[in-house]
């Protein structure tokens, strides 16, 4: 077993505050400027504030472990000893309720009330750090990093992640205080890191060095840099616009939209092949998925294709308003049907799928422009295409383009299939020129910058950004890469697979996590002030970096996991690539083709391969390794490898944390105990690892969301690791079922004591299932084969789904017979008579459920009665016949109608001792409303109530009942 001596248990391994946590998390999908992420794109990166709240929790002691010195404390004392009565209260009546089918909870003790309510300070204090507004508060921040301290005897371990990615954690931990390491074998990912933890420290609080800075007296953390950046990046737009401007000319708008002249935002064009049709096989056709521009109500704007069949011209012309059909029409373009299906508007021949992959494979796809969309004086102005503007667009002549290839794996590229081979083929000659003119800037800016830094009193000393520099030199480095930075977020927008949006917007190239063909697309104006313009992509970065407060080191670097080496005493915590999800290699071939032209000379080391290292790469990837088996082999084999690494390396006194992204079609198909998710648990097991918690973290609200006939899953999941002791037992299956049976309801118990969401629960539950079975050996099957970890999950979900069903036997008879009756019914009717049997064998009539309010019985039918039929002035207080399910019932009414109220917090004080059975219930009925009636809506009420139960529980605790005349009132 996991040895325990001397190691005191971290907070993260007992309880967190779970859904604070994921809250937080989901709100900052909706963080845009200032976000770290904004400043260079990368795939499926964790949320900074559960990165945050993980690490404080990894290293911060749990409470259990001083709970007698907790005590010594007379306020914490007299608070624990008023706890504890109502504790036993409820524990004791429970007990005598109980059926036999739930194993005995622990008698509460006044430690265990001591340690939860230092628990809840703690609480209290993630749920402040979590807040997106808080992650550059340092009085929140200090509050967190004075905890940690006093957990780590005053001596800050270093974080080591070997999967740095997007750079979340190390970034996290530099901002808890801790000394933040990160390495990847991904160039692009270790640029991005250094750009994130690495370069700020080295210039923090130091001033700007460009020309006319306005007075100021101080510039905190990296808001000198993030200043030059701007400036500069403002300077190279300039000097773009003398060299490129004639070709992004304004337009002249029509009288309808005012007349003069107008910048063009977008020019939007359609690729177009040879009519299949012998009669037209001279002319170019367009292939586009929609002709709608804009389909805003009352705004709704189209391309009306005009053919002339003996012309053999097709002229595009701008409507606006039209009938439902033609704005249909519109929307459909020339597509025929899914994918590459579309017909030939001079003869309506159908252009097959082959017809098109011919076309472009022999180099007969082009493009044609379809519409100009102008900065008009009342909002967006369409204009008709005219041949001076496709001339002009033409006229562009690139002096370089990418030659890199772009992978033969139709699952993340389409291009490559339609003859757009390289990644230079994704862009139009003008984007070419643009990228080049802004990457020579980048160059050109570096120059300048070293220039202005020496004139604003830095010093000329030459050691170079790479090596630690931090003067002139280095300085005009560091700025240059944050510019190197913009240009790559320049070609995200601007390439020729962005579209347009009938929404009116552009859509960049990586809208998903792929690069997939498109029939029309929308070339920005990049000298413009609107949607994919380099001002904005400089706006980006510069924002970005206001956001990092560097409070520690940092150090990335560049290194395949497998055999990194970790500083002494390293706490692992680390997002690693996830079985096949993503191609990060692959996809990010896209941007380093242009970093390595525009910061080789800054990290010359990180540019000498012509492309992303790909061979390495721990990921899945079926058509790199000959197949999906083998290629689950090198994921497994390399996983392990890497993570016996890190066990072997990283310090014993605090556990590992690895996070897990569950790929959501995947889980639909095979559930919890999926391919990747069983193979990836099993890398950490056989790697050395015993897993004594699991986490799920979302971007989603749990209480709103549920997946159809499902559990609904967590984005990911937060898995806690120990060290296994090398003398670990083997044990049978019959003998790791009885543990389950053991260890895992009690466990249960505490996850629901903790307020753990239902729709989190059976991932959540994994954590002490696989705690029991990843801390032996091995666990042999009848014929002595080691059991699989697809197996053990099985039986951990049976277990669980044994629990729920158990819990029923604490309720009172009426409650259960409803349980059933729903369970069979849902809320339809059903016959007397088996109603009446079911009621029997609880001892009670169906009169009794009837006279509880639970149920309506009429003319030989019985129906539970739905919420919104339940009796408005019902109170608890005076019920006679108290149920329940009634409690329960009552309470998801208040809260489905007032959310987190006053008058539901009221409720849940008046129901007081029935509270903990009306949670058991809510978790039960989840359970059967998710997973066996398939009834999402029902399993969102439950879900929704005890995602807020830690909210509203606080909120009733607050509130006293005044025994004169039962007013209650609000404790201020």
């Amino acid at each position: 077993m996991t040895s325990t001596i001397n190691i005191k248990k971290k907070l993260i391994e007992v309880a967190i505050p779970l859904e604070a946590i994921n809250a937080a998390s989901a709100r900052e999908k909706s963080i845009r400027h200032g976000h770290p992420s904004t400043l260079h794109l990368w795939w499926a990166r964790r949320p900074l504030a559960a990165c945050r709240a993980v690490l404080f929790a990894q290293l911060v002691d749990d409470p259990s472990g001083y709970a007698d010195k907790l005590l010594d404390d007379p306020k914490i004392r007299k608070q624990a000893e008023a706890d504890l009565v109502v504790r036993l209260k409820v524990w004791g009546d429970r007990k005598a309720d109980a059926q036999g089918n739930v194993p005995d909870t622990p008698e509460p003790t006044l430690e265990d009330c001591a340690a939860d309510i230092e628990r809840k300070r703690l609480f209290q204090i993630i749920e402040e750090l979590v807040i997106w507004e808080n992650s550059t508060n340092e009085e929140v921040l200090g509050r967190a990093r004075a905890e940690i301290r006093r957990s780590c005897g005053g001596l800050l371990p270093p974080v080591y992640d070997p999967f740095s990615g997007g750079g979340s954690i190390p970034l996290e931990a530099q901002r808890l205080g801790l000394p933040a390491y990160g390495s990847d074998l991904n160039p692009v990912a270790v640029m991005i890191g250094k750009a994130m933890i690495e370069i700020p420290p080295r210039f923090k609080d130091k001033a700007p060095i460009h020309p006319g800075i306005k007075e100021r007296s101080f510039y905190r953390n990296a808001e000198g840099l993030a200043e030059d950046v701007k400036h500069y990046g403002e300077w190279m737009r300039e000097k773009a616009r003398a060299r490129i401007g004639h070709l992004y000319p304004q337009v002249d708008l029509p009288k309808e939209h005012g007349g003069g002249k107008a910048t063009v935002i977008a020019w939007i064009w359609a690729r177009t092949v040879p009519s299949p049709d012998p009669a037209f096989s001279n002319v170019q056709v367009p292939i586009a998925s929609s002709f709608l521009l804009s389909s805003k109500p009352g705004k709704e704007t189209w391309i009306d294709p005009i053919v002339d069949k003996v012309a053999k011209t097709i002229v595009y012309r701008i409507r606006t308003g039209g009938t439902k059909a033609e704005i249909a029409a519109a929307k459909e373009g020339t597509k025929a049907g899914r994918g590459s299906h579309f017909r030939c508007l001079l003869s309506e021949t159908a252009i097959t799928p082959k017809h098109v992959t011919s076309a472009g494979k022999a180099g007969n796809m082009k493009q044609t422009l379809i519409a100009v969309v102008a900065d008009g004086k009342s909002g967006r102005a369409y204009i008709a295409p005219s041949t001076e503007q496709e001339t002009l667009a033409h006229s562009a002549k690139p002096t370089w383009k990418p030659e890199q290839r772009q992978p033969e794996n139709p699952r993340w590229f389409s291009p490559p299939a339609y003859g757009m081979e390289t990644f230079g083929d994704l862009f139009t000659d003008r984007q070419l020129v643009a990228l080049n003119t802004f990457s020579d800037l980048v160059h050109e800016a570096r120059d300048q910058v070293a220039k202005d830094a020496l004139r604003a009193g830095l010093s000329d000393e030459p050691t170079l950004l790479r090596d630690g520099g931090k003067d002139a030199k280095a300085y005009a480095e560091a700025v240059s890469v944050y510019l190197a930075f913009a240009v790559d977020r320049l070609a995200d927008a601007g390439s020729s697979i962005a579209t347009w949006s009938s929404s009116e917007f552009i859509r960049f190239t990586f809208a998903r996590q792929a690069i997939p063909m498109t029939w029309d697309f929308a070339e920005c104006n990049v000298l413009s002030d609107s949607t994919g313009n380099f001002r904005g992509a400089v706006d980006w970065v510069w924002k970005a970096l206001l956001g990092f407060g560097p409070n520690s080191t940092g150090t990335v670097i560049q290194h395949d996991a497998q055999n990194v080496k970790l500083p002494s005493g390293a706490v692992v915590s680390t997002d690693p690539p996830y079985y096949d999800n993503i191609g990060y290699a692959d996809l990010s071939d896209y941007f380093y083709v242009w970093l390595r032209k525009n910061i080789k000379d800054v990290y010359p080391d990180l540019s000498s391969t012509i492309a992303v290292p790909k061979a390495e790469e721990l990921v899945a990837t079926p058509y790199r390794h000959g197949g999906r088996a083998n290629a689950e082999v090198h994921f497994l084999s390399g996983m392990t490898s890497a993570i016996s690494s890190l066990a072997a390396q990283s310090s014993s006194e605090f556990p590992a944390t690895i996070y897990y992204a569950f790929k959501q079609s995947e889980i639909e198909q095979e559930g919890l105990a999926s391919t990747g998710w069983a193979t990836f648990l099993q890398s950490v097991i056989s790697a050395g690892y015993a897993i004594v918690g699991t986490w799920p973290v979302r971007t989603e609200r749990a209480a709103r969301t549920i997946a159809s006939g499902t559990n609904a899953l967590a984005n990911s999941v937060v898995l806690v690791c120990r060290k296994k002791e090398a003398a670990a037992e083997v044990i049978t299956r019959a003998e790791f079922i009885r543990a389950l049976k053991r260890e895992l309801p009690p466990a249960i118990a505490e996850l629901q004591a903790a307020n753990i969401a239902p729709a989190d629960m059976p991932q959540s539950a994994i954590g002490p299932g696989m705690g029991v079975f990843s801390r032996y050996k091995a666990v042999l099957e009848s014929g002595d084969s080691p059991m699989s970890v697809k197996t053990a999950l099985q039986l951990i979900n049976r277990e669980l789904d044994e629990y729920l069903g158990g819990i029923q036997g604490e309720f009172d008879a009426d409650t259960r017979f409803a349980i059933t009756w729903f369970e069979q019914n849902g809320m339809g009717m059903g016959e007397y008579g088996t109603a009446n049997s079911i009621a029997t064998a609880r001892g009670i009539s169906v009169e009794s459920v009837k006279h509880a309010r639970i149920v309506e019985s009429a003319a030989g039918k019985v129906r539970i009665l739905a919420r919104d039929e339940l009796d408005d002035d019902w109170k608890p207080e005076s019920d006679g016949h108290l149920t329940v399910w009634e409690c329960l019932q009552h309470l998801v009414r208040k809260h489905e109608k007032d959310g987190i109220s006053h008058d539901t917090a009221v409720l849940l004080k008046k129901i007081d001792t029935k509270a903990e059975a009306v949670k058991d219930l809510a978790y039960c009925l989840y359970d059967i409303s998710a997973n066996k009636r398939k009834d999402a809506k029902e399993a969102t009420a439950y879900n929704a109530l005890i995602a807020d139960w830690t909210e509203l529980t606080r909120q009733a605790a607050a509130i006293h009942d005044t025994s004169g005349d039962r007013q209650i009132r609000l404790d201020i």
